[in-house]
């Protein structure tokens, strides 16, 4: 299961509520290597300078809901 798919899957059991950040997501995905949850969020929000696959817009500094 990719990253997104984990994500949405949290979304939708409660175990995520959005609007969510790092933290939340590393407390939730603990078993992800170190650094991944701020990456994740910051290289596929909507807008992101790097051109990569938009899964998330940003509703506040560090707050991320998923992009529908």
């Amino acid at each position: 299961m990719s990253r997104i798919e984990e994500i949405r899957e949290a979304v939708e059991k409660g175990k995520l509520v959005e609007p969510f950040g790092k933290k939340d997501l590393e407390e939730v995905f603990s078993d992800w290597p170190k650094g991944t949850c701020q990456a994740y969020l910051w290289k596929h929000y909507a807008g992101n300078r790097g051109r990569y696959r938009e899964y998330f817009e940003k509703v506040a500094p560090g707050k991320f809901r998923l992009k529908r």
